[in-house]
């Protein structure tokens, strides 16, 4: 009987321990490690209004930027669509 009453707890403390890691995955956290890890948010400094026929290449070559930069600091830009007038970020930080 004392072996099925142990079995039973560490059973428990397994489940539980499976449920917290659970919740603690889906909060995007790691047991209250959250404010530890804050992703980083593009910082613009100076922006630059796109004109007629220009693309994405003729504005990091004109700012003398690295792809990488003019990436990081322009997140979810689509390069195939730009229209006058858009604006896009010429100095920063990311």
């Amino acid at each position: 009987m004392a072996n099925n009453k142990s079995a039973l707890f560490v059973s428990s403390v397994l489940i539980l321990l499976s449920l917290l890691l659970i919740v603690s995955m889906a909060e995007s956290r790691f047991l209250g490690l959250a404010g530890s890890f804050k992703a980083r948010t593009p910082e613009c400094n100076e922006v630059f209004g796109v004109g007629s026929g220009q693309t994405c290449f003729d504005i990091t070559k004109s700012f003398n930027l690295t792809n990488e930069l003019f990436d990081s600091i322009n997140p979810n830009l689509n390069c195939d669509a730009l229209f006058v007038g858009q604006w896009l970020c010429v100095a920063g930080s990311a």
